[in-house]
């Protein structure tokens, strides 16, 4: 997730705007811990089709998953953006991270594996967003404003957490990624046509 407008916090893949009230910290690391052995990874840019790939649960956290996660975490603080789905970075594993302190505080990465909404209200709430595979386009999209998670920490062991505000909006934003879903998906055709059809040329002339 990609911030519109201004800097993003301390890095869904993913734009949101929304006041709110505080958020959760969640698997909060020491931002040293990331410093040191990692490797920015290419991200996935509309239409790459395996953006529409469903990803995979992941069976075991192993070093081949605690690299990936913070290859991750590197490349989505580098973009910059706030959340980031491994299928953005080309793994089809069910795997999202995120950072959403603000520009001033510290970072605090938060990664979720096998994430799974439990439960969604049925108020909404409307924020614009953006996406570091769209890169610089935003629009206003809706979304239940709050909703429950369940998912698995870096040890593996299970959580649940109720989310409101721009933690919600991201959950869902990542949580998409993993079905194949964009947030273009959540305007209109014509928008979203648009949308394609002005990344398909892009990517067309890059090709050239």
């Amino acid at each position: 997730m990609q911030t519109a407008g201004r800097p993003p916090p301390a890095t869904p893949g993913t734009a949101a705007r929304a006041a709110d009230a505080p958020l959760p910290r969640i698997d909060r690391v020491p931002a040293t811990a990331y410093i040191a052995a990692m490797a920015l990874r290419d991200i996935l840019i509309l239409p790459d089709k395996r953006l529409r790939q469903v990803s995979e649960p992941v069976k075991k956290i192993d070093a081949g998953i605690r690299k990936l996660i913070e290859d991750m975490l590197e490349t989505m603080y580098d973009a910059p953006g706030i959340g980031l789905a491994a299928i953005q970075v080309g793994t089809p594993k069910r795997i999202i991270t995120m950072d959403l302190a603000k520009k001033e505080e510290p970072k605090n990465p938060q990664v979720f594996i096998n994430p799974e909404i439990l439960w969604t209200s049925q108020e909404k709430a409307t924020n614009e967003e953006g996406c570091l595979s769209i890169p610089e386009y935003y629009s206003d999209v809706e979304r239940p404003a709050q909703v429950k998670v369940k998912y698995l920490d870096r040890e593996g062991e299970p959580r649940e957490i109720e989310a409101n505000g721009l933690l919600a909006t991201c959950l869902q934003h990542e949580i998409d990624h993993l079905n194949g879903v964009l947030f273009i998906d959540h305007l209109s055709k014509l928008k979203r046509d648009r949308v394609l059809k002005k990344f398909t040329k892009a990517a067309k002339r890059a090709a050239e």
